[in-house]
């Protein structure tokens, strides 16, 4: 049995893998392939999702979208002020448009105040479970999603997190952003099915290239590849010094690499380039590659960066979605605010297809995975991800796919 699909806002029913397949290529968002069967009926004690609250409901309190029998907490750092607001604003447009693209969604979502602090994750993941919601999304930041957490499980209330902090993933506690293992496995591995073998890195001195690195090793690894050189630099504040010299240190080792992995955005990238190019490093041979923080106007259009490699989820669904919230909002949406429109899609269907097991661990965590705006996804065991990203080269004028994103986990394709 297949969870439903949805598509341009038409809920497409239970659907076979084949049609699945074929109505995700052109789909705004789907929900598929959730292997219930197994699950119905199934003993689980009291883990994550298998308490399912009584129909009698306390009353509310609060901001509250939806009309639904079944309640989701929405956890937002509305007070959190600056970008955290802005964050908690766009968050709580998509999930309500994502909402009103759901016909007849069973579903009343509880939006709740974090402020982005671990107390105030806490005392939001309280105030929507005592008032009825039996699934929690959100919060943002790892600090408001580790104490939400806490109230999470002492409820036995699973959570589907937006942070990128996998430190505070858990079983019950899966986090749907984008995450630095699955952009590694996804260029690493096309590298080397391209017959890239020798890698080099320069990686920022920072937890998120700490994360990297351990992908990184582990995928070149995996690949058969060899690492000539991984250099770590600085990456506090603009000072772009330890950067320049620790490039100029790498530039050495490109004679026996033929891969240079450099995972940060925004400047770093071409900077690295123009410093290899001033060094004099042998670059005849060298493919740079990078993450999905290279996913940006200004880096796709420098014509430095022209046929370089970075991973990211397909464009289709993003623009489509954008037109929608410029057209209901009157400004254009980050690029993560997909993440709670899919959150909220993914309990939208769960409610729909799943009955009583909905949001049950097995549910969640089905091999086969989901099809969001973004492609494919599947939430792991340890509560991280895994994404089904594609390729893009950089032209120097916006970017082309050289490998499209799998449609399936099964078969990678």
């Amino acid at each position: 049995m297949v969870v439903g699909m949805i598509m341009e806002g038409r809920v497409q029913g239970i659907l076979g893998r084949e049609t699945l397949k074929k109505l995700a290529r052109g789909a705004v968002l789907g929900l598929g392939a959730a292997v219930l069967a197994a699950c119905q009926g199934s003993s689980l004690g009291s883990l994550p999702g298998t308490q399912i609250n009584p129909t009698g409901q306390p009353a509310v309190s609060g901001d509250v979208i939806g009309t639904g029998s079944v309640r989701v907490g929405l956890l937002l750092p509305l007070s959190g002020g600056g970008s955290a607001t802005s964050i908690a604003t766009v968050f709580r447009n998509s999930a309500e448009l994502a909402l009103s693209s759901f016909p007849n969604a069973d579903v009343q979502l509880l939006v709740k105040d974090t402020g982005g602090t671990s107390q105030g994750g806490r005392a939001a993941a309280q105030s929507a479970i005592a008032e009825g919601a039996e699934f929690l999304l959100g919060p943002v930041f790892a600090p408001a999603v580790s104490g939400a957490a806490s109230s999470a499980r002492a409820s036995g209330v699973p959570m589907v997190a937006f942070s990128t902090d996998t430190s505070v993933a858990a079983r019950g506690v899966y986090l749907l952003s984008f995450l630095p293992a699955s952009d590694v496995k996804r260029i690493v591995g096309y590298a080397s099915s391209q017959g890239r073998r020798s890698f080099a890195a320069l990686l920022p001195d920072n937890t998120y290239g700490s994360v990297v690195e351990a992908a990184f090793r582990q995928e070149v690894g995996r690949t058969g590849g060899r690492i000539v050189s991984i250099q770590r630099y600085a990456a506090e504040g603009t000072d772009t010094a330890d950067l320049v010299s620790k490039t100029q240190a790498i530039a050495s080792a490109l004679g026996q690499a033929d891969t240079l992995f450099v995972p940060a955005g925004g400047g770093v990238p071409p900077l690295v380039l123009q410093t290899l190019i001033s060094a004099g490093a042998p670059l005849g041979n060298i493919k740079m590659i990078g993450s999905g923080q290279w996913d940006t106007p200004q880096l796709k259009n420098n014509q430095v960066m022209a046929g370089s490699w970075f991973p990211g989820p397909e464009e289709n669904g993003f623009q489509t979605f954008a037109q929608r919230y410029q057209a209901t909002y009157g400004s254009a949406p980050p690029r993560n605010a997909t993440l709670a429109y899919d959150g909220v899609t993914l309990a939208a269907g769960l409610v729909r297809s799943a009955g009583q097991q909905r949001f049950s661990i097995p549910v969640l965590t089905n091999q086969d995975g989901f099809i969001g705006i973004d492609g494919l996804f599947r939430f792991l065991s340890n509560g991280q991800n895994e994404r089904g990203l594609a390729v893009y080269q950089i032209t120097g004028s916006g970017a082309q796919a050289v490998s499209p994103a799998p449609r399936d986990f099964r078969s990678g394709s």
